[in-house]
């Protein structure tokens, strides 16, 4: 395993192929929790703790049990993959439901319905089917899911304190609220992707 392979996923997942901008995937409380620092940084915290565990997870979950080569049975399990995986991923997040209610609260009621969400959001899953479909190992897979998990944080921050300052900016009525917000996505979206030519 070489370490520039390593760097390579890391920088990849967290810039070039951003799951938000790039890929187009956990759109819903990228726009949805993007409205104030505070909570924009807990979404992400807690994202960042159920993609890298995820990825963990359903890792061992497709190599060990679903997996004809690899697995302890014989049979060919993989289609059971999609299911298994959103089992999984919806245990961790009512783990860090349960987690965050008791420790911070406030944080609990800015989050709303989107931590719960998180169970259903295509950036989790698509982070999990993407490890196995690029062949990572164990520790290619933890670090994807670690740096996209960073990469979302990065763009929810980045939307978040921008969001903040159109708020107090003179934005003209017609543009005020979402469509702003959708405006600057797309910028963000077209900045992000400069990062496509980066050369390793």
């Amino acid at each position: 395993m070489q370490i520039s392979n390593l760097f390579f996923i890391i920088i990849s997942a967290i810039f070039i192929n951003n799951f938000v901008l790039v890929r187009f995937l956990g759109l819903c409380p990228y726009i949805g929790v993007s409205k104030k620092l505070d909570s924009a940084l807990g979404m992400g915290m807690a994202v960042i703790f159920v993609m890298t565990m995820a990825s963990v997870f359903t890792w061992l979950i497709n190599h060990f049990f679903l997996s004809p080569v690899t697995g302890i049975f014989n049979y060919d399990l993989t289609f059971l993959r999609t299911i298994t995986f959103i089992l999984s991923i919806a245990v961790l997040v009512q783990f860090v439901e349960m987690v965050i209610r008791k420790s911070a609260p406030e944080l609990y009621k800015a989050l709303g319905i989107y931590l719960p969400l998180i169970t259903t959001n295509c950036a989790v899953l698509g982070v999990s089917i993407l490890n196995i479909t690029e062949n990572y190992n164990f520790i290619e897979a933890l670090l994807n899911g670690m740096a996209s998990g960073v990469g979302f944080t990065l763009v929810l921050l980045l939307m978040a304190g921008m969001r903040e300052r159109l708020d107090r900016a003179k934005v003209p009525k017609a543009f005020k609220g979402m469509p702003i917000a959708f405006i600057l996505a797309g910028t963000m979206a077209l900045a992000f992707l400069g990062f496509s030519g980066l050369k390793f």
